[in-house]
């Protein structure tokens, strides 16, 4: 694979080749992401400023921005030191004052002369009924006005950073523009009309109107789709890779799966089955199987998955269901065993906590092929645990587990399928940024005999009668949860909080009654007390975070979330679904401290209407942004500099198209619009697609 198209050098050299800039302005520019000229092509400005000339202040309607040509007629010096120096001027019909602060000497002296003939441009104010304008942003003499634009972009600015300088640093860089080919499917063009690559870009910083700075204006979501279309790529260039990857025939019988449906209270749901059957003919294909069960809370991931890795054992060979945490693969082997059991299957569970005979048992067995489904943390990636035959993995993805993990465990089989499953619903925008280069499967529905969860706001204050309620709940043998909230990030302050809360209640509800969980907790003790509430010897759990809470106890009916208002939206979700798994009606009490902000109070309403994950995740998206949703820490989540994920979900799924569409047809990307598609390629920086393509 060549490297870097020579057309691109000029946008790769240092920064400091731009005019005006030096080495103490370019290390006033890092911070803002601008390193070299490419970089300063994609600093967009953010709003347009329209400095056409105007006759007269007269007639405008302040506070306004006008550019005016004027002629001095007095100075007014401050009074006192540091107080306001007025210098009064008129324009072809109206008198108004121009606002200095801190002006030095004999400065304005020499710039506005008495008498003079200037051209300002600034902000106009209206004050204690006359006209001023506060430090105009540009005085030029009247033969200079072609200085000033008509429409002034104004850039995002760091210390040491102003909008002259970004600017003039814009206007060096598009000076460099080099001709490149279109990489933009020719229909899509003609269906937006968008601009040229380099004629978006222009109109972008040297705008013609006020419009250019908006979202959907044409040449802004021109460089959006660029931007998008990059990412898309590389994902179809990862996708097409993992697809040429060998897989192996993997078909079952239907025997066991049979008996598995066989003894379920109810039918599988439409979307349950319609899953099973996408993941049935991946794995019974020759392509290797990468596929996402994108589930709502609830869903029925479990009975997919066991579906799947029966499909596994049918065909001869073995399956593995990672999870994140101990606590988590214990119940998942809970809930798999009865019906593994009634198709006469072995599970096995192994985390860090299997030691000594029993753990080499284990490996015997599974090595043997005696255990046909093992459940388990990490510690399945361990150097000594070998299988017999392994042919499915599934990742339960509470904490997505990393690609090297992913891989590393599709080490250990032959050519292994990889199934990763999600609880939490994304929006398909994120969904498609982040699972991009995987086939998608959707649990849309809840199985029949899930509960709706009433779901009542309440504020702070209404404590006691919230604690009334409790009490008499536990006398009738009912089970809640008591989540206290993140107050801050400081874990020791979330601790006091809870131990508060959990000795408050203990007090209430008497001694034996009460448990709780912390993350500072040993494993342990953690694992006592989940199976002390498990077992339903406490009543009620108090708990600091969620992920803790991840455990099924259908007869836990009450869900007491303090402080709802400051959850994310998906976590309050995530945490309401661990009721309503019984026979009793469940109840989510969210307690808030009033008075809410008009977000917090939107956001509770949300889910006091609705328990459609997918509908409050799409909602959470639009009032928290995309890198909050997933936590763009450790999302994996592109950092796109003009795609805004929220508004423009649309061009993401074109782009997805797109991409793959023309590596269908242009497998090696050689035709022109291939060409064109490398260079964008080494635009956006996606080094990565031409290592997937010379290995492809």
């Amino acid at each position: 694979m060549s490297g870097r198209p020579a057309a691109l050098f000029p946008l790769f050299a240092g920064i400091e080749t731009l005019p005006g800039i030096g080495a103490k302005t370019a290390k006033a520019l890092e911070p803002l992401g601008i390193e070299r000229p490419r970089d300063m092509l994609f600093a967009l400005p953010y709003a347009v400023v329209d400095r056409r000339p105007v006759a007269s202040v007269r007639e405008l309607v302040a506070p306004c921005v006008a550019t005016v040509e004027v002629v001095v007629r007095a100075h007014m010096p401050a009074r006192r030191k540091g107080g306001p120096s007025r210098v009064l001027v008129q324009d072809a019909a109206a008198e108004f004052t121009l606002v200095f602060f801190h002006a030095r000497g004999d400065y304005l002296e020499k710039t506005l002369p008495i008498g003079a003939r200037r051209l300002v441009s600034g902000k106009i104010e209206a004050f204690e009924g006359s006209v001023q304008m506060v430090h105009p942003d540009h005085v030029f003499l009247p033969e200079e006005a072609d200085r000033l634009p008509a429409f002034e972009p104004v850039y995002p600015l760091g210390a040491g950073v102003t909008q002259r300088l970004m600017a003039k640093a814009a206007e060096g860089a598009l000076a460099r523009l080099p001709q490149l080919g279109e990489w933009i499917d020719p229909g899509l063009l003609m269906r937006e009309a968008w601009p040229d690559w380099a004629g978006a870009l222009r109109e972008a910083h040297q705008p013609r109107g006020a419009q250019p700075v908006a979202q959907g204006a044409p040449s802004r979501a021109r460089l959006a789709y660029d931007e998008l279309f990059a990412h898309q790529l590389t994902l179809a260039l990862a996708r097409r890779r993992e697809r040429r990857l060998k897989g192996r025939i993997t078909q079952g019988d239907g025997a066991l799966s049979g008996r598995v449906l066989a003894a379920l209270p109810w039918p599988p749901t439409g979307a349950q089955t319609r899953s099973v059957a996408e993941i049935r003919a991946d794995m019974a294909s020759e392509r290797r199987m990468n596929r996402l069960l994108q589930g709502d809370v609830g869903a029925g991931k479990t009975l997919v998955a066991l579906l799947a890795l029966l499909t596994a054992v049918e065909a001869g060979g073995q399956g593995v269901m990672m999870a994140p945490t101990e606590i988590l693969a214990r119940q998942h082997l809970e809930g798999l065993a009865p019906l593994a059991a009634a198709a006469g299957v072995r599970v096995e569970v192994l985390t860090g906590r299997d030691k000594g005979t029993e753990r080499s048992e284990k490996l015997d067995d599974l090595a043997q092929g005696r255990i046909q489904i093992l459940v388990g943390t990490h510690a399945v990636f361990q150097k000594d645990v070998a299988f017999h035959d392994l042919r499915l993995v599934v990742i339960d993805e509470q904490h997505r587990f990393g690609v090297a993990q992913r891989m590393e465990l599709g080490a250990k089989g032959e050519r292994v399928d990889v199934l990763v499953m999600t609880a939490t619903p994304i929006p398909r925008s994120l969904a498609l940024a982040q699972y991009g280069d995987m086939d998608v499967s959707l649990l849309d529905e809840k199985p029949p005999g899930r509960k709706p969860v009433r779901t009542a706001l309440m504020a702070t204050e209404r404590l006691p009668e919230v604690i009334d309620h409790l009490k008499r709940a536990v006398a009738e043998g009912r089970q809640a949860y008591w989540v206290c909230p993140l107050v801050e990030e400081s874990e020791k302050v979330d601790l006091t909080s809870a131990e508060d809360r959990f000795r408050a209640l203990r007090a209430d509800l008497g001694e034996g009654v009460v448990g709780l969980v912390h993350g500072q907790m040993p494993v342990a003790e953690k694992d006592a007390a989940m199976a002390d509430f498990v077992s339903g010897r406490t009543r009620v759990l108090v708990a600091t975070t969620v992920i803790e809470v991840g455990v099924n106890v259908p007869n836990a009916s009450i869900m007491v979330i303090e402080r709802a208002e400051i959850f994310g939206l998906a976590q309050l979700h995530q945490l309401r679904g661990r009721v309503g798994r019984g026979a009793a009606d469940s109840t989510c009490l969210m307690l808030y401290q009033a008075p809410l902000s008009e977000t917090g109070e939107r956001r509770l309403l949300i889910l006091r209407e609705t328990e459609d994950g997918f509908r409050i995740a799409e909602e959470d998206l639009a009032m928290r942004g995309a890198g909050d949703v997933i936590g763009t820490a450790q999302s994996g989540l592109p950092r796109f500099r003009i795609a805004d994920l929220e508004r423009q979900a649309g061009l993401m799924a074109i782009a997805q198209t797109d991409a793959r569409a023309l590596l269908e047809r242009d497998p090696e990307l050689t035709s022109p619009r291939g060409q064109a598609a490398r260079s964008l390629l080494w635009l956006m920086e996606q080094d990565r697609a031409f290592r997937l393509l010379d290995v492809g």
